[in-house]
């Protein structure tokens, strides 16, 4: 097990998404989820005055902290919260579209060019917290307004930021990306493993 280290914690991951859980079982199976009741609308209603990587930490913290809080901080527990967003080409913060006009305007804006999706990973304990981001760019082919619409009619956009899942029917409308897959799907696995590893190597040393 890649997270043989983290054996003996409680670990509570603060995300309803179904991908989070996916990939974060790669490290390890003995988690729990709990998801958050955070309120992300105002950072989301400021996106345009942060850069996308201060955005994607804070609304994971917030989701994080809400969590940590309604459990009552308890001790020897780990708290894991992501959030993901797309910033497309002329730097909009994309987050999961409101109807399907809204998906179809992302994917239009995003057809034949290359966009960046930036996911915020918080580890909260009592007493620590660590977040980090991790930037993953992506290029699309050219779409036809036939195209979005056979895409959208298959509903995978609708919750997802940006308006498309590359690991399902999304992954047809992609020419290539450059950096972290997982990070694109919702959480960066192996960046993800590196900062736990250091997150209690740095706890054991205090």
């Amino acid at each position: 097990m890649m997270g043989e280290f983290l054996k003996g914690r409680k670990i509570w991951l603060a995300s309803r998404s179904p991908r989070r859980k996916e990939l974060l079982s790669f490290i390890t199976e003995d988690f729990s989820v709990k998801v958050s009741h955070f309120d992300e609308e105002p950072l989301m209603r400021n996106a345009g005055s942060m850069a996308p990587e201060e955005l994607v930490k804070a609304l994971s913290a917030g989701k994080a902290r809400a969590v940590l809080e309604e459990l009552g901080c308890p001790e020897n527990s780990l708290v894991i919260g992501g959030d993901t967003v797309v910033v497309s080409p002329e730097g909009e913060i994309f987050g999961i579209p409101k109807d399907r006009q809204d998906a179809a305007r992302m994917l239009r804006l995003l057809a034949g060019r290359e966009h960046q999706v930036t996911t915020g990973v918080t580890l909260l304990a009592k007493g620590r917290e660590k977040s980090f981001a991790v930037t993953t760019r992506v290029e699309f082919y050219p779409l036809s307004d036939a195209e979005i619409s056979d895409y959208l009619d298959t509903g995978e956009p609708f919750d997802k930021a940006g308006a498309y899942g590359i690991q399902g029917y999304g992954s047809l409308l992609v020419k290539g990306i450059s950096g972290s897959y997982d990070n694109v799907v919702g959480l960066p696995t192996a960046e993800l493993l590196r900062e736990l590893a250091a997150f209690f190597k740095e706890k054991e040393e205090l």
